[in-house]
């Protein structure tokens, strides 16, 4: 996907929303598949990048409900 830096950075920095919207345009997909690959990313940059990250993983999904 042509996205993956775009969508990257949103992870990094803690913007779920943006980057969910962020795959939701490159896909052209629904809410329930971006949550898919948002997921699969995240663990994928949490692995690989994990100094990138601006919150610990204790605390990236606290107040976020889908």
């Amino acid at each position: 996907m042509d996205a993956w830096h775009e969508v990257d950075d949103h992870i990094v920095q803690n913007r779920i929303i943006h980057g969910l919207q962020a795959i939701r345009r490159a896909r052209e997909c629904g809410i329930p598949s971006a949550l898919d690959e948002f997921a699969e990313r995240y663990r994928w940059l949490r692995e690989n990048r994990p100094e990138d990250f601006t919150v610990g993983p204790e605390s990236y999904w606290t107040g976020f409900y889908s």
